[in-house]
């Protein structure tokens, strides 16, 4: 059976992954199915970074602004949606683009992970772990995992709290740690040829980068949108989010707004650096280096040429 040419554009926050999907769209007949495991939200927008219609110039872009923040979303629920969409966009005849900065979105599609959705719980154990995350802190229930499975804990930020314990309820249940249960699971062969590329600014000029989105957020009205968000005491899983709890102390008036606005560009940075961590350990994804002296027609070019590589090597 012939695979599905799939090109996915991926790397850090603020690396302009969204500005380089579109212009390949355009290029190539596109559309773009995001990555993303916050724009997937309603309601959140400045924070995540959300696509507008300016950015998307009239490019169909799936999977974002519909799920209810106060739902919660798994990978296997993106896998099922992302596969349903881009077999869609392909029967349209056109090419489908994933787009995002969620990696393991992004490596569960490409190589095809089935989850086990019947697994097995163990509610007095999550209980159990989320007192002891209450009482010494999200960091303690994450050391619990790194000594099991540090290849997961790696990839899981302290405030992911769901799937440190799940991650944690899937060892002491089937004596396989997640990632084990992860490479177990890729039973299948893909029904992709992955076309997987991103722009790999140097780290000045990324950082550079993501404190002047910060700046632009703010006068967009993040922090109008954080207060308005705060006001939903029900939106758990979307509270992981950068971008709004860095606010916090400035909204309920315990921190200047300088202190906090900081704090949210050290933390993006954070992420961003995990997001690179993710993304340089798979050696299939194309990097476009780039600098501060970059332009934008340059790094296209080089995609568009690099795609044309993955299309004759296919």
């Amino acid at each position: 059976m012939e695979k599905q040419f799939l090109i996915a554009v991926c790397g850090p926050t603020a690396s302009g992954k969204t500005s380089l999907a579109v212009r390949l769209a355009q290029e190539l007949d596109g559309e773009v199915v995001s990555a993303d495991s916050m724009q997937i939200y309603k309601y959140l927008n400045i924070a995540v970074a959300k696509p507008t219609e300016e950015e998307t110039q009239g490019i169909p872009h799936h999977l974002i602004d519909f799920l209810d923040p106060k739902e919660g979303f798994s990978v296997a629920d993106y896998v099922r949606l992302a596969k349903e969409k881009i077999a869609d966009i392909a029967a349209h005849g056109k090419q489908p683009i994933v787009c995002g900065g969620t990696g393991l979105y992004i490596s569960s599609l490409i190589d095809n992970i089935s989850f086990d959705e019947d697994g097995g719980q163990d509610m007095e154990y999550r209980e159990e772990l989320g007192r002891l995350a209450a009482e010494k802190g999200n960091e303690y229930v994450l050391d619990m995992l790194r000594e099991i499975d540090p290849e997961t804990a790696a990839r899981l930020h302290p405030n992911n709290l769901k799937r440190i314990i799940r991650a944690l309820e899937v060892y002491k249940l089937s004596g396989k740690t997640m990632s084990e249960a992860q490479r177990d699971s890729r039973k299948e062969p893909s029904p992709y040829q992955p076309c997987m590329l991103m722009i790999d600014y140097d780290r000045e000029t990324l950082y550079g980068r993501i404190d002047r989105r910060v700046d632009v957020m703010l006068e967009q009205g993040l922090i109008d949108e954080a207060r308005e968000f705060f006001g939903h005491t029900d939106y758990s899983t979307a509270a992981q989010a950068i971008g709004y709890k860095e606010l916090k102390p400035y909204i309920s008036g315990e921190e200047p707004l300088e202190v906090c606005v900081e704090r949210l560009k050290r933390e993006t940075r954070r992420y961003a650096k995990r997001q690179l961590t993710w993304f340089y350990r798979d050696e299939r994804i194309f990097r476009i280096l780039a600098d501060m002296n970059t332009d934008n027609e340059e790094i296209f070019r080089k995609a568009k040429n690099y795609i044309k590589t993955c299309r004759n090597s296919g």
